[in-house]
């Protein structure tokens, strides 16, 4: 019984957190803006304590900071912000991009097709609707580059690089919402990318990931 009730709340919890974390990444809920428990629960549900455990997730993310006074709120989201994420993602990604290759299966390389596959497929419907597919063309980013490293062994460098991808969120849907990203040159980089991977050329892999993630 309590197996059970331990479950659900955890289950409320992440469904809080998932809410959130899309209202920041929107920008519904803007850079520093305080994270009243009272507010929140007006405007999401849940209980005071599942909220604050869904925002102690959300900081374990980079999303949201904790402090023992203060309470919860956004993280900024400055020019700086953006270029230290970024800086990081070329170091880890790349690191285990490196790993990967030289640890990777026939099997890694097809998962990496499919999520090729996947991305570009969503891109064109994202391309026709893009308020409708913004968050699902996001996953398929977020899936695409988590295969890139999968097959590097290091659930540690997963974890930061996924947590790097989280962080970058609200810029990239900036980006997305203000006309920025230029699909047809993002589209070539990670044909660039898998061909390079598939040729077993690390020093080219290796570039083109730095450009794609530069976009």
């Amino acid at each position: 019984m309590f197996g059970r009730q331990k479950e659900e709340s955890a289950t409320v919890v992440n469904l809080l957190a998932d809410q959130v974390r899309r209202d920041i990444s929107f920008g519904i809920l803007a850079p520093d803006t305080k994270l009243k428990i009272e507010e929140l629960r007006s405007q999401y549900g849940g209980s005071a304590h599942s909220l604050r455990e869904a925002l102690r997730l959300l900081s374990t993310e980079g999303l949201v900071e904790a402090t023992a006074q203060r309470g919860f709120r956004v993280t900024s989201a400055t020019q700086d912000d953006q270029h230290d994420i970024m800086r990081l993602r070329r170091e880890i990604e790349t690191m285990g991009l490196s790993w990967a290759m030289e640890k990777g299966s026939i099997q890694w390389e097809g998962r990496i097709m499919a999520a090729q596959h996947a991305l570009k497929s969503i891109t064109q419907k994202l391309q026709e609707d893009p308020t409708g597919y913004a968050l699902d063309w996001d996953e398929a980013n977020r899936q695409f580059h988590a295969t890139l490293i999968e097959a590097s062994q290091s659930p540690r460098l997963a974890e930061i690089q996924n947590t790097l991808f989280e962080q970058s969120r609200r810029f990239r849907l900036v980006a997305l919402r203000e006309g920025q990203i230029d699909f047809d040159a993002t589209l070539q980089t990670i044909d660039k990318l898998v061909t390079a991977i598939l040729s077993k050329d690390q020093k080219q892999a290796i570039e083109a990931l730095q450009v794609l993630i530069n976009h």
